[in-house]
């Protein structure tokens, strides 16, 4: 079996314990919908200052919750069960890459989910929707190869619970300022490039630590 059919499985297959458990995105999609209404709650029907904090607070809320999803998959797989991949002759940078993939599309659905309750809350300008199509990947791919590097990282730890957000958070604040800079850009009549830039440097540095870093990892774990 080539490298690229066994990403293909492994994405696979947390994809199916996905569909059977549903804990990633039915537990906690609902808690993001609810953090997405408690600001409404709390301003009122101010209506200018919510449609302007609005898409901010999504992306908080995504940043945020999107670290549930992508630490809740890199934790399905026990010692056990990577010793046994280890053995099948699958590569830990194939095993990390595959659960980053899943990881990454997880973290769309979970973004493409809270889009219609943030334009329900905050009746967002429809200026620079568009450039959506390319954030959302941009961003997902993002936390995915982020969370799954650092729950790599964190393999076998007490802590790694803990030890998980604070490693992807400093890490993901280039992904947020580009997300919320590239719509409001377009809106504005500017170029947004620099800000997707700014996203597609952050993806393509978390693959090349991944590439890098997995079997350093592995040999930790």
């Amino acid at each position: 079996m080539t490298a690229w059919r066994q990403l293909v499985q492994i994405a696979r297959k947390d994809l199916r314990l996905e569909a059977r458990s549903g804990e990633a995105l039915l537990v906690t999609t609902p808690f993001g919908a609810v953090a997405l209404l408690f600001v409404p709650l709390a301003v009122g029907t101010d209506t200018p200052l919510l449609r302007g904090i609005g898409p901010g607070l999504y992306w908080v809320v995504v940043l945020l919750f999107g670290l549930l999803v992508t630490l809740r998959t890199s934790a399905v797989d026990t010692p056990a069960q990577i010793a046994l991949l280890r053995l099948c002759g699958v590569h830990s940078v194939v095993r990390l890459a595959g659960r980053a993939a899943a990881s990454a599309l997880l973290l769309l659905a979970f973004e493409l989910l809270l889009v219609p309750v943030a334009v329900a809350l905050y009746d967002p300008a429809p200026h620079g929707w568009p450039w959506l199509l390319v954030v959302l990947p941009l961003v997902a791919a993002g936390l995915g190869l982020l969370g799954t590097l650092a729950g790599a990282l964190a393999q076998g730890l007490d802590g790694r619970t803990t030890l998980g957000p604070v490693l992807v958070l400093p890490l993901a604040v280039p992904l947020l300022l580009g997300a919320t800079q590239a719509p409001a850009a377009a809106a504005l009549g500017r170029a947004p490039w620099p800000w997707l830039l700014l996203m597609l440097t952050v993806d393509l540095i978390a693959v090349l630590a991944l590439l890098l870093g997995a079997p350093h990892l592995e040999e930790v774990a």
